[in-house]
């Protein structure tokens, strides 16, 4: 099936994905194991091939630097680490996996990018909370505190 250009099912029925290199894996994993990274940006490349690291940001950057570094009139992926002081508390970290579809960008982006959010969803295997935002109030630095703090 074709939406907008886009195949969505390959031959027999099939999911056709678009491909998660071990680069984009790995920068994951170097945030969440290593802490190397505050948060990483994903996106898909202009081919509609591949999910790529387009920036990561450094341990000590800020949620307005992360926040600021996502497109207002394109779609992406993201990974964030929290690292927040809960209720109880305790120093916690929760790694969250936010999809970005700002209301402004083209249909065609907003469907390629839903379609694969799923599957690249779960390639990120740590993740513990995800958000789906379409403008900049839907991940507010309180609704990501407030989801972490109800664990």
């Amino acid at each position: 099936m074709e939406i907008l250009g886009f195949t969505v099912m390959g031959g027999g029925g099939s999911p056709a994905w678009i491909e998660v290199p071990e680069k984009s894996k790995s920068a994951f994993w170097e945030l969440k194991r290593r802490k190397v990274h505050r948060y990483v940006i994903f996106k898909i490349d202009d081919r509609r091939e591949e999910i790529v690291v387009e920036k990561t940001g450094a341990p000590g950057e800020s949620y307005d630097d992360f926040t600021a570094s996502l497109p207002a009139d394109d779609c992406r992926y993201a990974v964030y680490d929290l690292d927040f002081v809960s209720d109880d508390n305790c120093r916690k970290s929760k790694i969250f996996f936010i999809s970005w579809s700002p209301s402004v960008s083209r249909i065609r982006a907003k469907t390629i990018y839903a379609v694969s959010r799923n599957q690249f969803r779960h390639e990120l295997d740590g993740v513990h909370f995800e958000i789906q935002a379409t403008d900049p109030d839907d991940m507010d630095l309180e609704v990501l505190r407030g989801r972490a703090n109800r664990t």
